[in-house]
């Protein structure tokens, strides 16, 4: 992982350094290794705004009238994306020892993107076309990206947990 210096230089300002040794081989300042951990910290962070992107883009995000805590349904889905959000938060920290979560993570996006996709066709519904539905699909695209670049040059097989 590149070291990064920062350094000040006047007292408003400040001077960030990055060690070329520590740069990637192909050039690359930022490891696939550290930009999952960001993608982490980003979805996980994400999962945690679901109720207030409900109450800021509903046709986004919301797929009942009214405020999102008079649908129990959705108060259900805000509390198992708010606890993924918490562990992928978590899992930011040290990914390779998440990789089972971050694969779960993926797979459940693609499925639940897809069957939302499906839902979304009714006219009444096609804002999420542009919402939650394209999100659960740069989760998995992005995460699982993400670690299989962060994998690769190591020995570590991904294992039954991605295997259909």
């Amino acid at each position: 992982m590149p070291s990064v210096n920062l350094k000040a230089t006047e007292p408003h300002t400040s001077q960030i350094t990055i060690s070329e040794r520590d740069s990637d081989q192909g050039g690359n300042l930022m490891s696939a290794h550290r930009l999952l951990q960001i993608a982490l910290a980003v979805f996980g962070a994400a999962c945690l705004l679901i109720y207030p992107l409900a109450i800021v883009w509903p046709s986004g995000w919301a797929w009942h009238a009214g405020a999102p805590y008079e649908s129990q349904y959705f108060m259900m889905i805000v509390g198992v994306y708010a606890t993924l959000g918490v562990f992928l938060l978590n899992a930011s920290r040290n990914p390779q020892a998440h990789r089972s979560l971050i694969w779960f993570t993926v797979w459940s996006s693609v499925v639940h993107g897809g069957i939302m996709a499906v839902q979304s066709m009714p006219a009444e519904h096609c804002g999420h076309l542009l919402g939650d539905v394209p999100a659960l699909f740069l989760f998995a695209i992005v995460l699982g990206g993400l670690l299989v670049w962060s994998e690769k040059g190591h020995a570590k097989p991904l294992g039954a947990s991605v295997a259909l």
